[in-house]
């Protein structure tokens, strides 16, 4: 005869995590009480009130406690609301994986979802579950059930749905759920809510069963999950039996089974299952080899002290602010402090990590005592990171990573989660160059030097030699491809007083001071700045030096190109006086261009000077009269807006005369020219 355990037999995580809570409280002879049976076993709830820990219904029976224990399966949202109006302490020991299911339902209903649950109505943890939608929910325990809520659900024309599962829900029936649930709703949210543990569970018990020609199944006869397991098994071993007690064992079904398969419930305490154990080894007398995997040998692995240093896989179930709570399938409860999560700075654990992750996990300090395990994601991380490191190391290959600290001489950048030190010199291409720019910046890098001495690791690395690759990349496309007159887009990288040197991509332009504008600049800096971005072309190119000059003006902007499209002769303007000179007064009409108000133009009556009439900064309203393009002249006249008298005889032969012509600026030169010009007149 052979008897098999199997492996995931008794309490999982969250069941044990609630009973451990509880035993805790009573220990230190708090006042405890249970908001329904902490789990479903009687064996354990009785052996919890022998400790003074009672279960009530409902708040109203609630006696004079001082801490209410929220039971492992999870209450509605109502519980949570009416317990704050009591005054004794709450401790909230639901099991991780259904307060997750609490979360997806909660987050449906905001957003205006119809949730489908399946599992039992009348199970607590369903009852839970419902009690967090706060939108509408259907529930079913079956296929049949479950068309029913469709059909429902569809001539309500419900179209948005999220479905979840109960943790202890059957997982082949879940499979046949789904598939009739995508029928109907292709754009379904679905969530696979069964605890992995309970995933494992069934898988091995069905496993079992096909090979046994006895099933023994440890539980209560309430306990959703165990009447899974029985399920399961029956369907392939028809000698299937459910026991919560040693005392419920058919002996004679034991005498004459070949192979035994023995499995056990979440909610099944290891001393009830080592019960039926020894019940069943003293029922058997005989030599007859008995393979086993034995419980309590099992028990005993799973409790003892686990290495130092040792590599462990765990599922994250519970998160806090400073740790992460794993299960790595041992009694010890497993967490992950913060600064153990990831080589890169986060203020959250949930930027690293989900509930029902999986990780693979360092030991790094055991707690027989307290029944912990400290761990680390982040060394495994490094130790994966390292290995791969020097793989990229050996290849020459770019990494990228996030630059994290600026540190005295370099930075620090994560990469495969191991820190790489950057020397100045090699973080960029310009030694001066701002580090403090690059800080929660992705870069890309080589390695220049991976060693390791001892426990001591170095890593040193270079953005600058990805940067040159780049660059020499870049010159050569420019160069291949660059001639006068084309068109580039540019940054402003450097402004001097003669110009703008601007980064066309691998390879620097200027632009000359006077082609930034064409009006006349004291500095670049009135036109553009450092880090613009602007559209050039190339004026020239030196082939032998290679250096480039850019132009930046553009010809529609030239304002005697605007004055000759916009300000034909015969046009009224209104120009601001900006000069005076003994012949006249020099006008702005638009930006860029000044014209000449002769001193016979500026009033229909003789006057001496300019001043008599006009004065620097007045507006008036003038006549373009002649314009020389060739020579860059305009001339106006406020008297043709005047009404006119009639003149004397010299005065009319005067004006008639004299031709004045406009400069662009009033320089000497241009002065004395008009000058001449008008004495010459005068001449004649």
């Amino acid at each position: 005869m052979s008897i098999t355990v199997a492996k995931t037999a008794g309490f999982c995580f969250g069941v044990n995590r609630a009973v451990e809570i509880v035993n805790s409280l009573a220990d230190k002879n708090t006042k405890v009480c249970t908001l329904g049976p902490i789990i479903h076993n009687k064996e354990m709830v009785s052996e919890l009130e022998n400790k003074g820990v009672y279960s009530i219904d409902d708040l109203s029976s609630a006696p004079d406690f001082d801490t209410v224990v929220i039971r492992s399966h999870g209450v509605p949202q109502s519980v949570y609301d009416d317990l704050s109006k009591y005054d004794c302490d709450v401790v909230d020991a639901t099991c991780p994986f259904v307060s997750k299911i609490h979360r997806i339902v909660a987050k449906a209903g905001e957003n205006n979802k119809t949730v489908l649950i399946a599992g039992d109505k009348n199970h607590p943890e369903v009852m839970g579950i419902v009690g967090h939608c706060t939108f509408n929910c259907y529930t079913f325990k079956d296929e049949q059930e479950l068309e029913c809520s469709l059909n429902i659900m569809l001539e309500k024309n419900i179209k948005e749905i999220c479905v979840v599962a109960q943790t202890t829900f059957d997982i082949t029936l879940w499979k046949n759920c789904l598939k009739n649930i995508k029928k109907v709703y292709t754009n379904a949210e679905i969530f696979d809510t069964i605890c992995n543990a309970t995933s494992e569970r069934q898988a091995e018990a069905d496993a079992l069963s096909r090979t046994s020609d006895c099933m023994i199944i440890i539980g209560d006869k309430h306990s959703s999950n165990t009447c899974k397991l029985f399920a399961i098994c029956k369907r392939n071993c028809a000698n299937t039996f459910l026991v919560e007690t040693s005392k419920d064992l058919d002996l004679n079904v034991i005498r004459n089974a070949k192979a035994i398969g023995v499995t056990a419930g979440a909610s099944t305490p290891a001393r009830i299952i080592k019960e039926v154990l020894d019940t069943m080894s003293e029922v058997i007398k005989s030599s007859e080899t008995i393979e086993t995997e034995n419980f309590e040998a099992m028990l005993e692995e799973s409790l003892k002290s686990l290495n130092t240093n040792e590599r462990v896989m765990g599922v994250v179930v519970g998160i806090a602010p400073n740790e992460v709570f794993v299960d790595v399938g041992r009694k010890q409860a497993g967490f992950i402090p913060l600064d153990e999560l990831s080589a890169t700075p986060i203020s959250s654990p949930e930027e690293v990590v989900s509930i029902g992750d999986e990780l693979e996990l360092l030991i790094m300090k055991t707690n027989d005592q307290e029944g912990t395990i400290m761990l680390s994601k982040r060394r495994v991380d490094a130790k994966k990171g390292w290995e791969l490191l020097e793989k990229a190391y050996e290849a020459k290959e770019i990494l990228t990573g996030v630059v994290t600290e600026v540190i005295n001489g370099g930075i620090i950048v994560v990469a495969n989660d191991t820190r790489v030190f950057i020397p100045a010199s090699q973080a960029s291409l310009n030694r001066d160059d701002d580090l403090e720019a690059l800080k929660g910046q992705e870069v890309q890098f080589r390695l220049i030097e991976v060693s390791q001495r001892g426990r001591r690791r170095k890593v040193i690395g270079s953005i600058k030699s990805v940067l040159k690759d780049e660059f020499a990349e870049l010159r050569a496309a420019f160069w291949e491809n660059a001639e006068v007159g084309k068109t580039y887009t540019g940054t402003v990288k450097t402004l001097t007083n003669y110009g703008a040197f601007v980064d066309l991509g691998g390879v620097s332009g200027m632009i000359h001071i006077s082609e930034l504008s064409w009006l006349r600049i004291k500095h670049p800096s009135e036109v553009v700045n450092v880090g613009d971005t602007v559209e050039v072309y190339i004026k020239d190119i030196n082939d032998e030096t290679k250096k480039i000059s850019l132009g930046y003006k553009k010809t529609e902007d030239n304002p005697w190109v605007k004055l000759e499209n916009e300000y034909p002769i015969g046009t009224v303007v209104n120009a601001t006086i900006v000069g005076m000179t003994t012949f006249g007064a020099f006008a702005s009409i638009i930006p860029g261009i000044d014209g000449l108000i002769h001193i016979s133009q500026i009033s229909n009556k003789r006057i001496e000077k300019p001043q008599d009439e006009l004065s620097v900064g007045q507006v008036v309203e003038a006549k373009i009269t002649a314009i020389d393009f060739e020579k860059k002249r305009v001339s106006l006249s406020i008297r043709e807006l005047l009404p006119q008298e009639a003149p004397a005889v010299e005065e009319a032969a005067e004006v008639e005369e004299a031709v004045v012509e406009a400069v662009e600026e009033p320089v000497a030169e241009e002065a004395v020219e008009a000058v001449a010009e008008v004495e010459a007149t005068e001449a004649e």
